[in-house]
């Protein structure tokens, strides 16, 4: 079934009596070629890539809830490419040039939307340093705008400019990114990925790992066992988990980060704001909903609610950025398990059990990161080796100590990225 505005004004008409399932839910076959554990945008990404890209069909994605009931769906929604490391920007110039032909490509809307993100600076170092990661960003060949002060008082009018501890000195404009819907990506890679044939199996928990020789033969499940030829990991927070299920102790810590919504109020804000010195991002979603968020709980927990002391902060800093904020009334709030690297960058790479593959360590970049990590990850399963953009995301830098991309210069440590 392909979606079309004809489509969609012939069933307005007649009751939309005649739309279908996106996806099947079919019971897992015996044996399958690939086994993709997770069901979240990475997982369901990697599964539709695998099918498009090379032909590879007979594969099953495990879940052990409902699809898109993790982390794809517990997030600020927000897509950009404005890194500065060799490795990372690569990447994620990647993503965003698939972002931008996603619709298109799955027929699908995501809504996604480039209404441009910006980066406040609020010292004379933070913006050399923005201008640095402007230039880095206009050479990778994505865009950048430095913004003075009154640049982004056109833009953002009704920020608190003068607020005495972090006065607004200007900001990075970057005008293609922007936000998408979170839960739609998931449902639109999960639909494309069942047209071409793979089986999505939802409350499907992997509970083993089988290993012989050195070599993965499938795994247990809540539902059975299923053999593979490759296991690929995509859990994103449940990483450390299900690695040790094949005997693997990675270098992963998993953290708790909250986002809120407010009730829906008229359009005021026209782009993704971040505020850096108080770790705060700020967006306005279509149904008029404030959709913010801050810094990690800063404690390993798997627990997806948060603590109030991190909410208070997040609050705290809205308020210090835009007064406006405090009339509107909170809805919601939820919290999602991250998995945070030492140096704050992914993992897509082979283990050295055979035919398994690890996809985790996404830190705040896992949203933004869902089509290129499904592309490189099916590369990766496919071809055996790493695709170019990914080809820095190696498992090792972390035992050898070369080649680790410190994004933000905050040294090894997992709650700091």
């Amino acid at each position: 079934m392909r979606f079309s505005g004809l489509r969609v004004l012939k069933e307005g008409l007649t009751g939309n009596t005649g739309w279908t399932p996106h996806w099947r839910d079919p019971e897992p076959k015996s044996d399958y070629d690939v086994i993709i554990i997770g069901g979240g945008g990475h997982g369901l990404s990697t599964a539709y890539y695998l099918a498009r890209n090379h032909g590879i069909t007979n594969v099953a994605v495990l879940e052990k809830g409902y699809v898109g009931g993790g982390n794809v769906g517990r997030n600020t929604t927000i897509v950009r490419a404005n890194y500065f490391l060799p490795g990372n920007s690569e990447f994620y110039s990647h993503s965003l040039k698939l972002w931008e032909g996603l619709e298109h490509d799955l027929n699908y809307n995501v809504m996604h939307s480039q209404r441009g993100l910006i980066n406040l600076f609020h010292s004379d170092g933070q913006r050399d340093a923005f201008a640095r990661r402007g230039n880095a960003m206009i050479n990778q060949g994505d865009d950048a705008v430095l913004l003075d002060r009154e640049g982004v008082r056109k833009h953002l009018p009704y920020l608190d400019f003068d607020n005495t501890r972090f006065p607004v000195y200007g900001g990075l404009l970057h005008p293609r990114g922007g936000t998408a819907r979170h839960d739609a990506v998931a449902w639109g890679y999960a639909r494309g990925a069942d047209t071409r044939g793979v089986d999505l199996i939802q409350n499907c928990e992997v509970t083993g790992i089988d290993i012989e020789n050195g070599t993965v033969k499938g795994v247990q499940t809540t539902r059975g066992t299923i053999r593979a030829k490759k296991v690929a990991m995509v859990v994103a927070g449940r990483s450390g988990q299900v690695a040790a299920m094949a005997g693997m102790r990675l270098p992963i810590e998993s953290h708790i980060l909250q986002a809120f919504v407010t009730e829906g109020i008229k359009p005021v804000i026209n782009h993704v704001v971040s505020f850096g010195m108080g770790h705060f991002y700020i967006s306005q979603s279509d149904k008029g909903g404030l959709v913010f968020g801050g810094d990690l709980d800063f404690y390993a927990s798997y627990a997806q609610r948060g603590n109030l002391p991190m909410m208070e902060h997040v609050m705290e800093a809205g308020m210090t950025l835009m007064p406006m904020i405090g009339k509107a009334k909170v809805l919601r709030s939820w919290g999602g398990v991250m998995d945070m690297s030492p140096d704050g960058s992914p993992v897509i790479d082979k283990t050295d059990i055979g035919g398994l593959f690890l996809n985790c360590g996404w830190n705040y970049g896992g949203f933004k990161a869902v089509p290129a990590s499904g592309w490189a990850t099916a590369h990766l399963i496919a071809t055996g080796t790493p695709h170019d953009t990914a080809a820095g995301f190696r498992l090792d830098r972390f035992r050898t100590g070369r080649g680790l991309m410190d994004e933000e210069g905050t040294g090894s440590q997992h709650n700091l990225h």
